[in-house]
């Protein structure tokens, strides 16, 4: 048993021994040849047959002290090496690093020697390429670095193809995107323009290749097949493909290609393009990771500068470090004036809201929501002016149309109980004024109902009119004819121009239109004057005008006027009662009929409606 492994572990020495790169060589005690590897027949010319069992002449005579000397030194314990030269068979002196030491039994007695040799040059090559693959990786540190700097994808991928050039000593170099079965090169160097954004398919392409293998970098020649089928074949000379896989968040995101012709790859090359690939899936996943980041950001930018809504950010201490253009708008303090200061009003408490007034009117909605990584402060504001404006005009509605109602109904219950009571004891004459009384405020309420219906139509956009050609010049005759009557204090003057062509609209629409118009004429000048009714024709238009020489009509309320429940200003105008439809119905009506009406103030006090109707394109027709 003890022999069987004897001679196992003999076989296997042997096998090392044969198989060893470097030549080796065994002597026994008298130095004769007792091994001699296939590397020692390479080195020394002498094949093994001619010299085991003998002592090889490999020692030139002037070195035979030394050889000596350091056989006597081996013998006594030490390991030695050395720079020495030895023959070659063709007589040549070769310059050879040799390292010897004993051989011997398990009880130490001495057996022989170990002699290992190889070529100075060897040494010195091995030297050079570490000294060469050290300048590479430092060179390599500063490349990642540069790679690295770049924040752009695009100018990362550039910077890629360029250092893969220049680390490897590549002819050519390029970087493909993996997008799904495809490959597509994204950035080259030393290549055509014209083959940027080429495209292959992936499976029957050297990545696709390289990725069955489960390898990351792999070296392609020419013997193995098809570069001249590959878009590189344009470097002239192509002769060796040097791949890398880059990873970007531990998926294959594309590849490096290193494009030998007039140079050649290795082993250094190879190991310096996984390195490099490595690193550009890092920059690529740190481009990709910093593009996403600023997309991020001009996206909330967007939002934050677009946004309706009044928005600042506030630092840890309360002070405003952003404040988009909505807020200087709302507030009409500039962002260069609040910011590193406090904000302009009073906060509510995160995830709370408060309705506030600014010193300008404008009513705000503030909310405000605290961002728990930062320590900083949401601060978002609305302009609610109009719904709180629309607030209390539903609320002054509610009341005026009380007031409105109560009145008419409450004369004509009394009247009616006092007919119903006294109807005996009342002449002829009396009863008939309290039915006339009656039927006056009927008519009121009636009036009334009608204003409200209609105004509720309008505000659903349900006015059911017949649009045709009407004459705009007879029904101002008939909505001013009894005017005078009307009032002892007022002087009515109408104006129409003579020939004034038929204009596009409804006749009882604009008969009421036309009536709102007088009736406003007449409860806004109370101590009486001029109402003044003009019409002319204006180009596609006819313009109608009511002038009145009453309380007139402020710059602000102009446009308010003609909201639902809106009458004016809090003053003059608003003594006259009323639930605030009439100009909502006029303008809804007069828009309704590809019209408009509006509010001025006239020259030398008063107000002055203009209402405007297109003309009819065919006198009598539909339009």
């Amino acid at each position: 048993m003890g022999d069987d492994r004897a001679e196992s572990d003999e076989g296997i020495g042997r096998a090392i021994v044969a198989s060893a790169p470097n030549a080796i060589v065994v002597l026994d005690r008298d130095q004769a040849v007792l091994e001699w590897n296939p590397a020692a027949e390479r080195l020394f010319g002498w094949p093994a047959g001619e010299v085991l069992g003998r002592r090889p002449p490999l020692v030139p005579g002037e070195l035979t002290a030394e050889h000596n000397a350091v056989l006597e030194r081996v013998r006594t314990g030490g390991q030695v090496s050395l720079r020495t030269k030895r023959f070659r068979r063709d007589g040549s002196l070769l310059d050879v690093r040799l390292d010897i030491s004993a051989l011997r039994s398990e009880a130490g007695a001495l057996l022989g020697y170990v002699s290992v040799y190889h070529l100075v040059q060897d040494d010195e090559s091995a030297q050079e390429r570490a000294v060469r693959r050290a300048r590479l990786v430092r060179r390599l540190t500063d490349v990642v670095a540069d790679i690295n700097a770049e924040r752009e994808l695009p100018a990362v991928l550039d910077r890629i193809a360029a250092s893969l050039t220049e680390l490897t000593g590549a002819d050519a170099g390029g970087f493909v995107l993996i997008e799904g079965d495809r490959l597509r090169l994204v950035a080259s160097h030393r290549l055509p323009e014209s083959l940027r954004d080429s495209t292959a398919y992936l499976r029957t392409s050297l990545v696709g290749k390289l990725l069955r293998t489960g390898r990351t970098v792999m070296l392609e020649t020419g013997d193995q097949g098809g570069l001249d089928e590959l878009i590189w074949s344009q470097l002239p000379g192509l002769h060796t493909i040097a791949l890398g896989l880059a990873m970007a968040g531990g998926r294959p995101y594309g590849a490096l290609y290193a494009l030998f012709a007039k140079h050649k790859a290795g082993h250094v090359e190879l190991e310096l393009l996984e390195l490099l690939a490595g690193h550009a899936g890092i920059a690529v996943g740190n481009a990709m990771a910093y593009q996403e980041a600023v997309r991020q950001r001009a996206h909330q930018r967007a939002v934050f500068d677009a946004s309706a809504d009044g928005i600042a950010v506030l630092d840890g201490q309360g002070k405003i470090v952003q404040w988009n253009p909505a807020a200087a708008e709302l507030t009409g303090f500039d962002a260069l004036e609040v910011l590193g200061g406090p904000p302009p009003f009073e906060l509510p408490g995160p995830g709370d809201k408060l309705t506030l007034q600014l010193p300008s009117g404008i009513w705000l909605d503030v909310l405000s929501a605290e961002i728990v990584e930062t320590g900083e402060v949401v601060v978002d504001f609305r302009d609610v002016t109009r719904a709180k404006e629309l607030e209390e005009a539903k609320d002054l509605f509610l009341a005026t149309t009380s007031h409105e109602l109560r009145t008419p109904i409450t004369v004509v219950q009394g009247f009616a109980g006092t007919l119903a009571a006294r109807w005996d004891g009342m002449t002829d004459e009396e009863r008939r004024s309290a039915v006339r009384i009656i039927a006056e405020r009927a008519r009121s309420l009636g009036k009334l109902m009608d204003n409200l219906l209609l105004g509720s139509r309008a505000g659903a956009g349900e006015l059911p009119l017949k649009i045709e050609g009407i004459d705009l010049g007879k029904l101002i005759m008939a909505a001013t004819l009894g005017l005078p009557d009307l009032s002892d204090v007022h002087r009515v003057e109408v104006i129409v121009q003579e020939n004034l062509p038929p204009v596009s609209g409804d006749a009882i629409a604009t008969d009421i239109v036309l009536g709102q118009l007088l009736e406003n004429a007449f409860k806004y000048s109370p101590d009486g004057g001029l109402i003044r009714v003009e019409a002319w024709a204006d180009g596609d238009w006819v313009v109608v005008v009511v002038d009145d020489e009453g309380v007139g009509i402020t710059p602000t309320s102009r446009e308010r006027i003609f909201d639902r429940f809106v009458q004016g200003d809090s003053g003059d105008r608003r003594r006259f009662g009323g639930v605030g439809l009439g100009l909502y119905i006029v303008r809804s009506l007069a828009r309704a009929q590809g019209g408009e009406v509006s509010a001025h103030s006239r020259p030398g006090g008063g107000t002055r409606m203009r209402l405007a109707l297109r003309i009819a394109d065919t006198p009598g027709a539909l339009t």
